[in-house]
């Protein structure tokens, strides 16, 4: 057994990787980890008590380990707001969509995020965005919680470790959904998988998990060979029968058009990779206008939701990776079966 699955105590060098928004699901954290490998849950977008309840629901689901994500936050984006501007940049698809703009741009706080989340305990805990404050390692080592924390560049797996993480998730470019750059400009720290995993094996003494562009049993070879203690996979399983993600973003996930993924900032705020739609091209001269998460987050949500509920593919967050088109309609139990089948 590896130190990945002994730190864990899993049977399967996978996780699942979390995703927020709402495209997590019970259902397939529990699959994964039934199968042997560690489900995840995005939770950065829910409050204290629903993160609380979160927790009872997959330990209800599974008696085996799982991991709640949270997003570490930026200092640069403490109290922002939306201006008319931003409003108005939007405003023919609000009145499309026939649906109106958010009063505020409300989140949850992260330290009332992370004392619910320590208090009801999951097994893991699991952070993207940055170092987690010293407290929050204290009371996870007090609870007997396993840490992990996600870094885009060497420099970042070093600080990680060196705050006293228990592992960390070596996260390449090609991986769909939101960049965790936090030492650098995301434009800076845009290192691929295979070129980032061995490097950051040879820099930290705790297991490593690669992330991006791994999709299939190739793709987990590879990465075991270059140094990594386990691989999380995300686009794969979010094309599963038990995800959250709608049905147009799946059709998308496993059509011709995620063959080209873009990074853009567009839809939250914060660089993310998806599948580029009539939304990403018409708004592409504004790229670089767009107020930070979680300003442009709250401006995007009645659009992407009311989208999403009408099949709407131009007007959806089309989160992908690049390994998208390695991905199958399965069930989260054969998709992890296939990644772990020698």
């Amino acid at each position: 057994m590896g130190r990945l699955q002994e730190l864990l105590g899993i049977e399967h060098p996978v996780v699942q990787g979390p995703f927020g928004g709402g495209l997590s699901s019970v259902t397939l954290a529990a699959a994964v980890s039934e199968g042997g490998g560690l489900g995840s849950y995005g939770g950065h977008i829910l409050g204290a008590d629903e993160l609380v309840s979160l927790v009872g629901e997959l330990k209800a689901a599974t008696g085996r380990p799982f991991a709640v994500n949270l997003w570490v936050p930026l200092a640069e984006e403490e109290g922002l707001r939306a201006v008319p501007a931003d409003v108005e940049r939007l405003r023919p698809y609000y009145e499309e969509l026939g649906v109106e703009p958010p009063a505020r741009a409300a989140h949850p706080g992260f330290a009332e995020q992370a004392e619910a989340l320590l208090a009801a305990a999951p097994p893991v805990i699991s952070f993207v965005m940055g170092v987690p404050p010293a407290w929050v390692l204290e009371g996870a080592r007090r609870a007997g919680v396993v840490t992990i924390g996600t870094a885009t560049t060497v420099e970042e797996a070093v600080a990680l470790r060196e705050a006293g993480l228990d592992a960390v998730v070596a996260s390449g470019s090609d991986a769909g959904g939101h960049r965790g750059a936090f030492l650098r400009p995301v434009r800076e720290s845009l290192v691929g998988t295979f070129s980032l995993v061995p490097q950051v094996a040879d820099a930290v003494d705790i297991p490593v998990i690669a992330a991006g562009g791994v999709a299939d049993r190739r793709g987990v070879r590879a990465a075991l060979a270059l140094g990594a203690d386990g691989v999380q996979v995300g686009t794969a399983f979010l094309a599963t029968e038990e995800s959250g993600a709608s049905r147009t973003h799946k059709d998308a996930l496993l059509g011709p058009d995620a063959r080209v993924t873009v990074l853009t900032r567009l839809f939250s705020g914060r660089t993310a990779r998806a599948i580029p739609n009539r939304f990403l091209r018409e708004m592409e001269p504004h790229e670089q206008d767009v107020p930070p998460y979680p300003v442009q987050n709250a401006l995007m949500l009645p659009i992407r939701r009311e989208a999403a509920a009408r099949g709407l593919p131009g007007l959806v967050n089309l989160w992908a990776g690049q390994a998208a088109p390695l991905a199958r309609a399965a069930r989260a139990a054969d998709v992890l079966a296939a990644l772990t089948t020698d």
